[in-house]
């Protein structure tokens, strides 16, 4: 039924993608080893994924239970989002990340027992969408019902099942599904360009064309990508208003638009699903597209952290309510900055997607940035409780968080967020970011990410390469790479050198290697390799403050403080008793020492210095500035992704400074 590729178990399987310059490894040929990234994989295969299935397996999360009452194999109520079967198919795919490294039998006997009821609850046309059969509601009829999100993470999930454990079954129901969706959507009828509001099947249908070699299932992710804005979105009864406008990416079709607009999820799964499309036909328009709404999102509209969605309301002009999304370039707000972790991971994904087209090593960058910091933070030190919106900084005076607990804008992380779609979409990231840490390239490999690791992989000319990554990384910018097993004629590892990493060493076996060391580039060694050679890259991580564009008003004569791929902040159990986050200034000739604290929150490096708190406060709105009166306090600052693990507290990234 299927032809299969060389790597097909790649995570974005692009071995055959005729428009790539960078090519996926094997979903497990790299594995952790120590450090960072390998605490958070044994984390997730612990206790994210595990506690995760018993929330949506159970009557808090109710997701399978929406299957088996679908499936007429329970009575009961649609309960949960309406986009919660995709929900439920992310945290599967995580597990299925989990199995591909431990072999666990009893994650894939629990799969197969689910994938059971998922076929049950199909209906014999391949429709799905557990909700609206529980409720007998007619079919993509409004476009808030999320019907093809649910199928974009079926699709995807039946993909990536089928390439760690060979069996079909689940592959089976996401063929028959796409086929049913083929026949309702290639027709191009007008009514159905409005669908899929989140598109993330454009993404699943390009993997499953990967996967079969079936054209129709490129074609229909291609005709999805054209629907989008080629109907306006009519106000009525199936578009709420906040839907018509640039809200879904519906007013300008997309390869004509010049930048990113509208919901920001929405937004980057489409951009993502094009960029899949691009590597297949090699179409330049959709390329010219993605290059300018690229520029467009990271230059203009994306946060330090990597982090995209500047307000959870708000309006672009006066035809565009904008929900959860982007609105005015250079308009990029502190305390009410929205954030979606889905929305900060889903910038990730496209990134991943332009550095396997281009090869640009700044793809690689941004990938980075929102990995150690605007997705990490979704989750809690213990693995158990989240974020949905992450502002840049918590000020309990901003608003009343009182009633919380079901909201998406929370103080604190929440056991379980009635909108589920953040946590297992972050889990499924942690669980397979070892398959973004390296890249096959025609001449070679790429070190596209750092984090102790063994790689064990065939290059693209079908040679055998193993080698190791040695590094404290991110704590530390001292990487070696040593080279087990290797191909005898020679070949390029290309090593990326971070855009933050000025003064960069590169030697192999103790001596220096007379290559370019651009910081946003890769570093490329071709030489005959041999087992024992050692790469050693070593980054000077030095503290940094950092400004805004005179362009973003929030951000005005304040800084932030990053080190090497972390943003750091301070939160006030680091603060005296009763001081608020709005009370602290920096001195902008600070002196920030380093210190590690491996008991801390799990191990991390800590930043310490002075801070000036402001004593003369009023409450007025306004008032005739005096000299400020300062108490230095010394405080301690945490990565970004850490705050909030120590107790309801206030946090800023951003400090006004003060220059003697």
């Amino acid at each position: 039924m299927n032809t299969l590729h060389a790597h097909k178990n790649a995570i974005n399987a692009n071995s055959q993608s005729p428009f790539v310059k960078l090519r996926s490894i094997n979903i497990g040929d790299c594995r952790w080893t120590e450090g960072f990234w390998a605490d958070k994989f044994k984390q997730a295969e612990q206790i994210m994924v595990p506690h995760m299935g018993t929330l949506l397996k159970g009557d808090i999360g109710h997701a399978y239970n929406n299957f088996k009452i679908a499936a007429g194999l329970m009575q009961g109520e649609a309960k949960g989002m309406l986009w919660h079967d995709g929900d439920f198919y992310k945290w599967m795919e995580a597990s299925l990340y989990v199995y591909a490294v431990n072999k666990d039998e009893k994650i894939l006997a629990e799969m197969d027992e689910i994938i059971d009821v998922i076929a049950s609850a199909m209906l014999a046309d391949g429709y799905i969408h557990t909700h609206n059969q529980i409720l007998k509601k007619p079919r993509y009829t409004k476009v808030t019902d999320h019907e093809l999100y649910n199928s974009g993470h079926l699709i995807t999930g039946g993909v990536i099942h089928h390439r760690v454990t060979g069996k079909t079954n689940w592959l089976d129901l996401a063929i028959k599904h796409a086929d049913y969706l083929y026949n309702v959507f290639a027709p191009r009828e007008e009514q159905h360009a409005r669908f899929g509001f989140n598109p993330s099947q454009i993404m699943a249908l390009v993997e499953l064309y990967r996967e079969t070699q079936n054209k129709k299932y490129l074609e229909l992710a291609d005709i999805f990508v054209t629907m989008r804005g080629s109907v306006p979105m009519a106000l009525h009864d199936s578009v709420p208003y906040w839907f018509t406008g640039d809200q879904c990416q519906m007013k300008t079709p997309l390869r004509e638009e010049s930048e990113a607009v509208g919901h920001a999820v929405t937004g980057m799964y489409l951009y993502s699903g094009a960029a899949d499309v691009y590597a297949e036909t090699g179409e330049t328009a959709l390329l010219d597209a993605l290059s300018r709404i690229w520029s467009s999102a990271t230059e203009k509209k994306m946060y330090l952290t990597g982090a995209f969605g500047q307000c959870h309301h708000g309006a672009y002009d006066d035809q565009n309510m904008i929900h959860e999304g982007f609105i005015d370039d250079y308009m990029m707000p502190n305390s009410t900055a929205y954030n979606e972790t889905c929305a900060n991971i889903s910038n990730a994904m496209f990134n991943w997607r332009l550095l396997g087209i281009t090869g640009d090593a700044k793809h690689a960058d941004i990938v980075e940035l929102v990995l150690h910091n605007s997705a990490m933070v979704g989750i809690s030190a213990d693995g158990d409780k989240y974020f949905y919106a992450n502002p840049l900084r918590m000020n309990f005076g901003q608003r009343d968080y009182s009633d919380h607990c079901d909201c998406t804008e929370s103080p604190e992380r929440e056991p379980y967020i009635e909108c589920f779609c953040c946590p297992p979409n972050l889990v499924r990231t942690i669980a397979q970011i070892s398959g973004w840490a390296y890249s096959l390239s025609d001449q070679g490999v790429a070190v596209n990410l750092f984090g102790a690791n063994q790689l064990h992989t065939t290059l693209l000319d079908g040679s055998s390469l193993k080698l190791s990554q040695s590094t404290e990384y991110p704590w530390k910018g001292l990487v070696k790479l040593t080279i087990e097993e290797c191909k005898t004629s020679a070949f390029d590892i290309q090593i990326r050198i971070p855009q933050w990493a000025l003064g960069t060493t590169l030697q192999v076996n103790g001596q220096a290697v007379d290559v370019a060391l651009t910081p946003g580039q890769y570093a490329v060694i071709e030489r005959q390799w041999q087992a024992g050679d050692v790469i050693t890259l070593d980054m000077p991580m030095e503290v940094n403050l950092v400004e805004g564009h005179p362009r973003i008003e929030e951000v005005r004569n304040q800084v932030a403080i990053k080190r090497g791929p972390l943003v750091y902040c301070v939160e006030t159990p680091d603060l005296p008793a009763n001081t608020g986050i709005l009370d602290v200034y920096i001195a902008g000739d600070s002196e920030l020492e380093v210190q590690h604290r491996p008991d801390f929150l799990g191990g991390m490096t800590v930043l310490s210095g002075n801070v000036l708190l402001r004593a003369d406060k009023e409450n007025s709105m306004y008032r005739t500035i005096k000299k400020p009166q300062w108490t230095a306090h010394k405080t301690n600052f945490v990565p970004y992704y850490a705050w909030s693990n120590r107790g309801m507290a206030e946090m800023t990234v951003f400090m006004p400074v003060v220059w003697k």
